[in-house]
Order: structure tokens, then C-alpha cells, then sequence
């Protein structure tokens, strides 16, 4: 099957596709995957286009064993490379140690990065973005995306895999539905200066959330871009997006691995940012209960309060009553609604009253 894939994108040039990586004082990240597929174009103007378009990043050729260089500016401006090699699903992930001082801005930015790789045009080099959080970020966000701020379906199974691929492939990331006040939450929590992707050089600075955002999702790489065309449609905050590598197997299609790779991507970004609290936000379809309430178990400390959106409305089982017992236990605020309409006592016990935000919230979301 595979070299039938390589027979159809043999003549397509290889392109790198960066995803947002984050970094702290210490270490950066940041990952990339390497395809022989066309670049990403979701304008209304080009609707065909865009479904040929979206068609062509789940039917895409991953290049195994391809050089890419990173380049990575130090706050003085010298520059450092990096070098490494896709996998063979044609993922390339850099973890950097960064020496020397590294410090964090006031406020939390993009700072970018450079990808460089050679193909059948000769050089290429692509930007990235890396997310640093501001010295004064206190509290993140983790969000999930499938049923918390866009009705997927695409993770639960095959018959909803099918059922949804036809949505998926045929609307356009600013057709679909979001979730109703999904916006005016998020941009409240503090994400209302989304940030740009205009190339620049690597070490300069973009603008970002107040706070920063991550998003963990089960859904497959090859919605990447088609979640970030979401997002900035519906002026959601961006931040960097943990997805999965997907087969059509027990694995991918079953619902038992969405919550482990949703507590190792939220461990990832705790052990990240030991400093900082977060808020944890998803909903009663794919484990996000569970997965959280088990994540309070592990780092009582570190989590500022837990939202849950009742996409399914249905009764708490065994599971889900237990994570609620372990939040109440770790005096976790828990937040169970069918929206995301939200008051004043609520906010006083997760802390925003205090830092000014509170009033601003309540007058929006009323």
C-alpha cells in the first residue's frame, strides 16, 4: 500500500509541516513531520480546493530519514543549529538543552525558529513557533479539542470515524460548529491576543495569549492544520497541539488509550513548567473526566481547578464519580455544565477574582 503512495506523490515536492513547540530556562521542543503532500489552503474562495487539499493530508507520503537542521536564536542573538532525521512516519522531534541563560519575557510570546531541509528544489527552510510562557504566568491552560471547543466525533470509534470523515473532509474549518461561548471562555481565561505565523527570523517575537494555552487531543497529525485554521476562525486561542499518530487498529479506534495519551501529554507540559499551575478543560465523551481526575491524584498541587462541559449529559459512572471524589478530596474546584456560561462564586474559588479578571468575566459571559 505504502509504495502505491509513493508511486502517486513521487513528483510532489517534499515540504516540512512545523507543529508549535513550548519551551522553559532550560530545555525547548519542538516537532515537525516531513510529507510529500501540498500545503494547507482552507479559503472559502477555493472550496474544492480545499477538499482535494484535505484529502491529500490523510492520503500524504511520510519521508523517512530526511535531514532537518533547526536553527535557534539565544536572547543575544547568536544562533545555534541542531540536526536530526524524520522517523519512519516522518516525524522529527528536537528536545534542545539550552545553555547558558534563557529567561523568560514579561509576557508570555512566540518566539520563533527556523527549519531548514533540502528536496527536489534544492533548500528549503521553513519558520516555527515556540511558546514561552511570561515570567508572570502563574496559571496555564490544558484543553482538550474534540467536544470541548469543536463537535468531532472522530475518535469514538469507527462508525463515528466514517460518520464524521464526510464532515471533516467536505466543511471547511470555518464551517464547522463550534461549541456555543467555547470563544468568549477561552479569550475570558486570558487568551484573547492570538498570535501571528508570519515568517520571521529566528529569536524574534510574537505576540501571545495573557496565558498560555496547550491543547491535547486524540485526533490524528493530519488534522493539524485544519484544527489551527479552526482556532483562528473562531479567534480561539492557539497554542501548541499534542495529537496523535493514527492506525486503523484497536489501538487508535478504542477509547481506553485516549486517556493515557491525554495524562502523558498533560504530564509532559507539568514537568515543563513546575512553576505554574493549570487549569484542565474537557468533557464527558472520550475519558477527559477520568484522565484529570487521575492527574489531580498524581499533582494535587497543581492543578487551579478542573472544567468539564456534559457534551453526553449522561449519569457519572463508577470511574467518573471517583475522579470527582479525588478532586473534591485535593479541594479542586469542578466545574460539571452543559456550557460554559459560568459565575461569580465559581471564579472566587479558582482565583481569578483576585488577580482583577474576575468582574471582566462575569460581565461577558452574562
Amino acid at each position: 500500500m505504502r509504495s502505491r503512495v509513493a508511486m502517486i506523490f513521487s513528483n510532489t515536492p517534499v515540504r516540512l509541516q512545523p507543529y508549535f513547540g513550548f519551551r522553559n530556562e532550560r530545555r525547548l521542543m519542538v516537532s515537525a513531520r516531513a510529507l510529500k503532500a501540498s500545503s494547507t489552503d482552507f479559503k472559502r474562495s477555493g472550496r474544492w480546493r480545499a477538499i482535494r487539499t484535505m484529502i491529500k493530508q490523510f492520503a500524504s507520503h511520510e519521508m523517512a530519514d530526511l535531514p532537518v537542521r533547526l536553527e535557534i536564536a539565544r536572547p543575544d542573538g547568536n544562533t545555534f543549529s541542531h540536526e536530526s532525521k524524520t522517523d519512519k512516519e516522518g516525524f522529527v522531534h528536537f528536545e534542545v538543552e539550552l545553555e547558558g541563560s534563557w529567561p523568560h519575557g514579561s509576557s508570555t510570546d512566540w518566539e520563533t525558529v527556523a527549519l531548514h531541509w533540502e528536496n527536489e528544489s534544492g533548500r528549503q527552510s521553513a519558520p516555527g513557533h515556540v511558546l514561552v510562557p511570561g515570567q508572570a504566568a502563574s496559571l496555564g491552560v490544558i484543553s482538550d479539542i474534540d467536544d470541548t471547543i469543536l463537535e468531532t466525533g472522530i475518535t469514538g470509534g469507527l462508525r463515528n470515524l466514517l460518520r464524521n470523515m464526510k464532515r471533516v473532509v467536505a466543511q471547511l474549518p470555518e464551517e464547522r460548529i463550534a461549541v456555543p461561548g467555547a470563544d468568549v471562555f477561552y479569550n475570558a481565561l486570558g487568551g484573547s491576543a492570538p498570535a501571528s505565523a508570519q515568517a520571521v527570523a529566528p529569536g524574534d517575537h510574537l505576540p501571545a495569549t495573557k496565558r498560555p494555552f496547550f491543547y491535547i487531543s486524540s485526533s490524528p497529525w493530519n488534522l493539524y492544520s485544519y484544527l489551527v485554521a479552526f482556532k483562528r476562525s473562531r479567534n480561539l486561542p492557539l497554542g501548541p497541539i499534542m495529537l496523535r499518530d493514527w492506525s486503523l487498529n484497536r489501538d487508535t479506534l478504542g477509547s481506553a488509550s485516549h486517556g493515557a495519551h491525554k495524562r502523558e501529554a498533560i504530564d509532559r507540559v507539568l514537568g515543563a513548567f513546575p512553576d505554574m499551575k493549570f487549569a484542565l478543560i474537557g468533557d464527558d465523551t472520550q475519558g477527559d473526566f477520568v484522565a484529570f481526575g487521575e492527574t489531580v491524584e498524581r499533582h494535587p498541587n497543581r492543578i487551579a481547578a478542573v472544567f468539564i462541559r456534559r457534551a453526553a449529559k449522561a449519569e457519572l459512572n463508577a470511574d467518573e464519580r471517583a475522579a470527582q471524589t479525588t478532586m473534591k478530596e485535593a479541594s479542586v474546584p469542578l466545574w460539571l455544565g452543559d456550557d460554559y456560561s459560568t459565575g461569580e462564586a465559581f471564579l472566587d474559588k479558582i482565583g481569578l477574582a483576585s488577580d482583577g479578571e474576575a468582574q471582566q468575566i462575569i460581565e461577558i459571559v452574562k
